[in-house]
């Protein structure tokens, strides 16, 4: 296994650490591949400005978030996370993709990457132009019904919930993961909640919380993706949640290639062919120069 770390400095993302050797490896292994998957976490989209929820020893960095069986369990519950995620969501709509999903949609288009999978629910991945991705956790700019199951926008109901509290958006917060926002003053109480157009059952974010079960159809797809690929790259994930690591287990079980690129250790390290340490996008856009200018010799 090679580790790269990358350091701690304010400057990172102008410095380069990294062995050329190293990366060669990585972008020889990925070149060979006809068939890569990649599998993404909350590290690929931090360079936007997103808060990751664990630290480079795979522990919370803040409090655990709000579980499903709570979620569905209180409605003071459910006024305590949209009182939150209306001034989540104001910031997150307006997130970029960083170099890490440009260099990987870039990567899809050349014909390096098959599929994506994905753990974050931010969409910046379709944003930066890659298609073949499987949002294995849900989208957080979908809505849907717990009790007529229908699905809709986000953004409607974040003007239903902004009209029924004024100003509530406007309130000072520090940015969490995921759409979520710790306002400094913790009060809901006044909060009004909206509820489904078509039935007013209670409204739930179309992704799946922690405690709650990925979709069938969705862990069957994930499935399908891991045994018809020939080699797998994961990039900023601790794979500490086992909807993730268990596709990286299948992988090693399948006998692939499994490369991981992430600031600190994974739950999968041991099972890892090789493992580059460092900040996402400065490592994929050195593997991507790597892979363009051996093609571009080729081709000459």
């Amino acid at each position: 296994m090679v580790n790269i770390t990358q350091c701690n400095s304010p400057n990172a993302q102008t410095e380069d650490p990294t062995p050329v050797s190293g990366l060669d490896e990585i972008a020889r292994l990925v070149q060979r591949s006809r068939q890569l998957l990649v599998l993404t976490g909350a590290g690929c989209s931090t360079e936007s400005g997103i808060p990751d929820y664990r630290d480079r020893e795979g522990a919370w960095k803040r409090k655990q978030p709000m579980s499903y069986q709570e979620f569905i369990g209180s409605h003071e519950a459910q006024r305590r996370y949209w009182a939150r995620a209306v001034i989540g969501w104001k910031r997150l709509r307006n997130v970029q993709p960083n170099r890490s999903h440009r260099v990987l949609a870039r990567l899809e288009r050349f014909g390096r990457v098959r599929s994506l999978i994905t753990q974050n629910v931010d969409g910046l991945h379709q944003s930066a132009g890659s298609i073949q991705v499987l949002d294995l956790h849900g989208r957080i700019d979908a809505v849907e019904c717990l009790r007529c199951r229908r699905s809709s926008r986000r953004e409607p109901l974040q003007r239903r919930l902004e009209q029924l509290n004024p100003q509530w958006s406007e309130r000072a917060a520090l940015m969490a993961p995921d759409g979520d926002a710790v306002p400094e003053e913790t009060d809901c109480s006044a909060f009004e909640i909206a509820g489904c157009e078509h039935c007013q059952g209670p409204l739930k974010p179309a992704v799946v919380f922690f405690g709650e079960s990925i979709p069938s159809d969705t862990a069957a797809r994930a499935e399908r993706c891991v045994r018809t690929a020939d080699a797998l790259l994961v990039v900023g994930s601790s794979l500490m949640v086992y909807s993730a690591y268990r596709l990286v287990r299948a992988a090693h079980e399948l006998g692939l290639p499994i490369i991981i690129v992430n600031q600190g250790k994974t739950r999968a390290d041991t099972l890892a062919s090789r493992k580059l340490e460092g900040q996402c996008g400065l490592i994929l856009e050195r593997l991507e120069a790597i892979i363009m200018e051996s093609q571009a010799a080729c081709d000459d």
